[in-house]
């Protein structure tokens, strides 16, 4: 199979995931300042959680323009990765609810590890079936930045005990080490 149906597949799941965070933020019941100020933990939930999807979308995309064709393994490696996309303004809405408090920041981060983990199995199914010597493979390497971003993933989730703050910190760094463009993919079609 190619990969037209999956990537149009994902790339309508992604649009409704967006859509639906940005439904989740009510309109203030106040014309001044304060009414606005008291959606703030919510805007930041939602702005941090807009640049994850937009870059889950984003690699998504380059991991697929890669690689010539997908099979059953792919599909459902692919559904495991919008699934937990599909839970994010669930824990985007309940984070910023609650003001970033330590159980809403746990939840979040395991969501944001487990999106991980799919997409580490996603990259890793699409080698495996396109083949070690694929583009992709080359691309990818040994996925420093999908392993690394596991890893923290995994320090922060326990850290909200700690201080929820610190966790959401580590999110926005994996997130800003994404954020910067990467070019393993595009490299690979330049003339």
């Amino acid at each position: 199979m190619n990969t037209t149906r999956m990537e149009a597949f994902s790339d309508g799941v992604i649009a409704i995931i967006i859509t639906i965070m940005v439904l989740e933020m009510k309109i203030p019941d106040g014309s001044d300042i304060s009414a606005l100020m008291s959606l703030a933990s919510i805007f930041l939930s939602y702005v941090i959680s807009f640049i994850y999807v937009g870059i889950y979308w984003n690699n998504h995309h380059h991991l697929l323009q890669a690689v010539p064709k997908v099979n059953g393994r792919v599909l459902w490696a692919n559904l495991h990765l919008l699934f937990w996309l599909s839970v994010v303004p669930f824990v985007t809405g309940w984070m910023g609810k609650n003001h970033f408090t330590q159980i809403p920041v746990a939840v979040y981060g395991f969501v944001l590890l487990m999106a991980g983990i799919a997409y580490y199995i996603l990259s890793k199914e699409l080698i495996e079936l396109n083949g070690n010597d694929s583009k992709l493979a080359a691309a990818v390497g040994k996925d420093w930045k999908g392993i690394v971003s596991i890893i923290v993933y995994a320090c922060a989730i326990p850290l909200t005990l700690v201080n929820p703050w610190i966790s959401f910190a580590l999110y926005i760094l994996v997130a800003v080490l994404w954020f910067v463009p990467d070019t393993r993919i595009e490299n690979l079609f330049k003339d």
